[in-house]
C-alpha cells in the first residue's frame, strides 16, 4: 500500500491547501544546513577578529611613529670660555675741550676790520679783529708833548739847581734856596715819569683796540662784523677751541659710570658719519643728577672735521673684560626667579639652569656664573620648552 508523504492543510480563511514538510521525515538535510550556517558564522567571527587585531596593532605603530615625530629640533650650542671685552653705549653732544670766549678787552669802539673766518686756525697773540683807534692816536700825541714840556721843565729845574750849588759857597744863594730848588728839581722829573706812564696807559688801551686770540686754536663762531661799535658790554665777538680739541660729554646712568675711569678708551661716531673716532675718556663726572640719575664721562677727540661741537654722537666704551662663557640673548630666559637657560641632560631632555649674567656686548651676555661653558645650552625656543621635556638637538656654532 502506497501513502502520501505529503499532508495537505487547508488554509483558514480562503480554503486552499499548501503543503507542509514533515519534520519527522529529512532530518540528514536538515542538519547539514545548520552546520553550514555555523561555519559561516565562525568565519565571519574569525575575519572579524583577524581585522580588529590588525587595525590595533597598526593604530598603536602609527602612534609611535607620531610620537617620534612631535620630538621637536632644538639648535644647541657649546659656548666654552672666552675672554670678553666689556662695552657701554652712549649718546652725547659734542663740545670743544676747552672753549675760549673772545670779547673786547678795552672800552670798545667802531670795528674797522675782521681778519679771521669760522674754521680758521690762528695762533696766540693772532689779531682777529680791529677797533677804530683814531681818537686814541690823537691822546698818545698829546701825552708824548707832554712828556717833552716836562723833560724841559725838569732840564731847567737841574741847571738852576747846579747853579745855586756854585753859589752858595760865596754867600750869594742860602742853604734854603738850595733845598728849594733841589725839591724843584726832583718834583720836575717825576713828572716827566708821570707823563711817561700816562703815555704807556694811553699805548695799553690803544693795543686793547685789537681783539687778539688768547691762544692758539680753531675759530669756532664769530659775532661781529666791520662798523659795529663794541664795548666791554658787547658780550662774546669769537670763540675758539684751544689746540683744535673735541670731546664728547657721554651721559651714562650711576651704574655704567661706577664701571669706567680715567684713561678708558672709547669710539665716538657722530650722527650721520660712517667713521668712528678713537678717544679716551678724560674726566668722570664726580656728581650725579639727582633728577636724571645720570652723570657725564668727558671723552678727549683729536681735531677731525667731522667732529663739530653742537653735534649728537654715539659712542661705544671699553668697561673691562672678564672670561666666561658667551651666550646669545636668545638663549637668555628670564622670570619671577631671575635669569636661566635650558641645558640639554641625559636622554636630550632640557634642564633649567639658574645663571647670573654679567658684561652686555653686541655678541651676546657673559654668564659669570651658573656654567662652565662645556653644556650644550638650548640656542634659541627655550620659552617654548619644559623642563624634562625631550627634544632632537642640532650643534650649531656661536
Amino acid at each position: 500500500m502506497n501513502y502520501d508523504s505529503r499532508i495537505e492543510t487547508q488554509a483558514e480563511g480562503d480554503g486552499t491547501a499548501t503543503d507542509v514538510v514533515n519534520p519527522l521525515l529529512e532530518p540528514d538535510e536538515e542538519d547539514q544546513a545548520s552546520r553550514k550556517r555555523l561555519w559561516i558564522i565562525a568565519a565571519v567571527v574569525l575575519v572579524a577578529l583577524v581585522a580588529i587585531y590588525w587595525l590595533s596593532h597598526r593604530g598603536a605603530g602609527d602612534g609611535a611613529a607620531d610620537a617620534k615625530a612631535q620630538v621637536p629640533l632644538v639648535s644647541v650650542i657649546s659656548p666654552g670660555s672666552a675672554t670678553i671685552q666689556g662695552e657701554i653705549n652712549a649718546s652725547g653732544s659734542l663740545a670743544a675741550r676747552r672753549e675760549l670766549p673772545v670779547g673786547v678787552p678795552g672800552e670798545g669802539g667802531q670795528v674797522v676790520s675782521v681778519l679771521v673766518e669760522p674754521g680758521q686756525w690762528v695762533g696766540a697773540g693772532q689779531v682777529l679783529a680791529v677797533i677804530d683807534r683814531s681818537v686814541q692816536a690823537q691822546q698818545q700825541a698829546s701825552q708824548a708833548a707832554q712828556i717833552q714840556v716836562a723833560r724841559a721843565n725838569a732840564a731847567l729845574a737841574q741847571a738852576n739847581f747846579d747853579r745855586a750849588l756854585k753859589l752858595v759857597d760865596k754867600g750869594f744863594v742860602s742853604q734854603a734856596d738850595v733845598d728849594r730848588l733841589r725839591a724843584s728839581r726832583d718834583a720836575a722829573a717825576a713828572q716827566v715819569q708821570v707823563a711817561g706812564a700816562q703815555l704807556g696807559v694811553l699805548q695799553a688801551q690803544t693795543r686793547r683796540l685789537n681783539v687778539i686770540a688768547p691762544a692758539a686754536g680753531l675759530v669756532l663762531e664769530r659775532k661781529v662784523e666791520p662798523g659795529q661799535v663794541v664795548s666791554g658790554g658787547s658780550g662774546v665777538l669769537f670763540r675758539l677751541a684751544k689746540g683744535g680739541e673735541m670731546e664728547m660729554k657721554a651721559l651714562l646712568g650711576e651704574v655704567d659710570l661706577a664701571k669706567i675711569s680715567q684713561g678708558v678708551s672709547a669710539a665716538v661716531t657722530p650722527v650721520g658719519a660712517t667713521t668712528s673716532f678713537t678717544g679716551e675718556v678724560w674726566q668722570v663726572s664726580p656728581v650725579v643728577d639727582p633728577a636724571t640719575r645720570q652723570g657725564t664721562a668727558r671723552i678727549a677727540l683729536a681735531y677731525a672735521p667731522e667732529l663739530r661741537p653742537g653735534g649728537f654722537a654715539n659712542a661705544v666704551i671699553k668697561a673691562g673684560t672678564v672670561v666666561a662663557p658667551m651666550l646669545p640673548d636668545s638663549a637668555i630666559l628670564s622670570d619671577a626667579k631671575g635669569s636661566y637657560v635650558y641645558v640639554v641632560g641625559k636622554g636630550n631632555k632640557v634642564e633649567r639652569r639658574d645663571v647670573k649674567t654679567g658684561l652686555i656686548t653686541g655678541n651676546g651676555t657673559a654668564v659669570v656664573a651658573g656654567l662652565t661653558g662645556s653644556e650644550r645650552i638650548v640656542a634659541r625656543s627655550g620659552a617654548f620648552l619644559a623642563p624634562g621635556q625631550e627634544i632632537k638637538p642640532q650643534l650649531v656654532s656661536k
